[in-house]
Order: C-alpha cells, then sequence, then structure tokens
C-alpha cells in the first residue's frame, strides 16, 4: 500500500492537526529569528548602505536623515521583518516538505526536493548580485545629479531618508531574488509537462520582451537597475531551457515509475 493511499484513509482531522503543528513550528522560529534580527537591526542596515558609503567614503558632511520621530524605529523593524523571513524560510519550507511529503511517491519526492533547495539559494543569489553589482553602479548614476552651487545655481544634495533608502533596496534585493527564481519555476512546470523546451525556444522572443517589462515595473526608473535585472533574467531564461531538457522524459516512463510505486 502506497503513502499516498494511507494519507487518503487519514481522518481529516488528523490532517487539520498535522497542519497546525507545521504551522506552530513555522510561526515560532519566524518569531524567534524576528526579535533577535530586530536585536541586530542597526548593523544590518549598516551593511546595507554599506555601497552608498563606499561611494562617499572620505566625505563627512554625508549622512542619511530621518524626519518623523518613529522613522528610524519602524525602520528597524522592517529590517527584522526581512531577516526574519529570509532566515526562517529554510525552517518554513522543511515543514512544508513535512506536510505533503508522506502523501507523495518516492519519484515526486525525488523531483521536488531539488527545487526545494534551489529556492533560496537562487534567491540568495540575486540578493548577493544586486548588492555587489547593481547598487555601487545605480548609487554612482543617481548621486551623478547632484549639483554645485554658485553662478546663479543653487547647491543641490543628495540626503537620503532612511526609510526611503531601505524601501528602494528591499525592492530591489526582492525584485531580483524573485526573478532569480526564473529557472526553479519554469523547471518545474516542465518537470509536471505544462512547457517543454522546444516551445520556451519558440517564444524567446516574447521572453525577452516581458524581461524588460518586468524590469520597468520592479526597479526604479532608471537604465542602470533596469538593465541590470532585464539581463539577467534573459539569461536565465536561456539556462531555464537548458534545464527544462535535462528534465525532458518520456510520458511512458513516467507512467512505469509511478506504476512500480
Amino acid at each position: 500500500m502506497t503513502n499516498s493511499t494511507e494519507d487518503a484513509k487519514m481522518p481529516m482531522l488528523d490532517h487539520l492537526v498535522e497542519l497546525r503543528r507545521r504551522l506552530t513550528w513555522s510561526a515560532g522560529a519566524f518569531f524567534v529569528l524576528f526579535f533577535a534580527s530586530f536585536y541586530f537591526a542597526a548593523p544590518v542596515f549598516d551593511f546595507l548602505v554599506e555601497p552608498l558609503y563606499d561611494l562617499w567614503q572620505g566625505d563627512t558632511s554625508r549622512r542619511l536623515i530621518f524626519t518623523a520621530l518613529h522613522e528610524k524605529f519602524f525602520t528597524e523593524i522592517k529590517i527584522a521583518f526581512f531577516v526574519a523571513a529570509f532566515l526562517s524560510f529554510p525552517v518554513i519550507s522543511n515543514q512544508i516538505w513535512l506536510f505533503v511529503a508522506p502523501g507523495l511517491y518516492k519519484n515526486e519526492k525525488r523531483a521536488f526536493l531539488p527545487f526545494l533547495i534551489a529556492t533560496p539559494v537562487l534567491f540568495f543569489m540575486g540578493g548577493a548580485f544586486v548588492y555587489y553589482v547593481v547598487l555601487p553602479v545605480a548609487w554612482e548614476f543617481f548621486a551623478s545629479y547632484e549639483q554645485v552651487g554658485g553662478d546663479g545655481k543653487l547647491a543641490i544634495h543628495l540626503e537620503p531618508k532612511v526609510d526611503q533608502y531601505l524601501s528602494l533596496v528591499m525592492r530591489l534585493i526582492f525584485a531580483f531574488g524573485l526573478s532569480f527564481e526564473l529557472p526553479v519555476v519554469l523547471t518545474l512546470l516542465a518537470k509536471v509537462g505544462i512547457v517543454d523546451a522546444p516551445g520556451l525556444r519558440k517564444k524567446r522572443r516574447y521572453a525577452i520582451v516581458g524581461a524588460f517589462i518586468a524590469a520597468a515595473i520592479l526597479t526604479p526608473p532608471d537604465p542602470i537597475s533596469q538593465l541590470g535585472l532585464a539581463i539577467p533574467i534573459i539569461i536565465l531564461y536561456e539556462i531555464s531551457i537548458w534545464c527544462a531538457t535535462m528534465v525532458a522524459k518520456p510520458a511512458a516512463d513516467e507512467d512505469g515509475e509511478q506504476s512500480e510505486e
């Protein structure tokens, strides 16, 4: 008797109890990490500001400002939330796995587990790419619009607000992180037969247009950020085609594996 048959006979109440247990572990991990992250929120914010600090290094007159009394406090709460969400993802994904795994065939477990592992890795790669590659170039581009006073012109100096800086950085990190999940999504769709490599190749031109549209929506209206997101999406789409080719299997083989289970 297969695991899926056993699960089918499991009373609904047992499913709900198991779901509550997994949700409790997930929520507990998130809140523990939230309070720990709040304690380290200031150093994390300093880390996020470092690309801007490197741009202005040596200029002691530079600063970030906040104009509302509660702004810095709520900024650190947002930082704690984002950090806790990222750090607790392995625990949450593990709880999701423990909940759904008993109802899967062995071949389905083998197919699903690599995607579960690849998801946080690719998200981290997207965040690292935007932090180390995109932000230094984008900040230099934005800062170039400052204006020196004199000769009938007023000086224009950049003084970013704390909450706006964090919002922009997190928006870019999440945009790039989610975009880097494209190979996972398309490979999973190819695995279940919704898409295939030849179809992805035929739609390549539409994917390129879609990449630039997504970049225009998800990033600030500057060419640096948009190109910095659109080009990796196009490269990831090509990688997805290769992955879809690798996971493609004849339908007969899939049916044979499931019948053996």
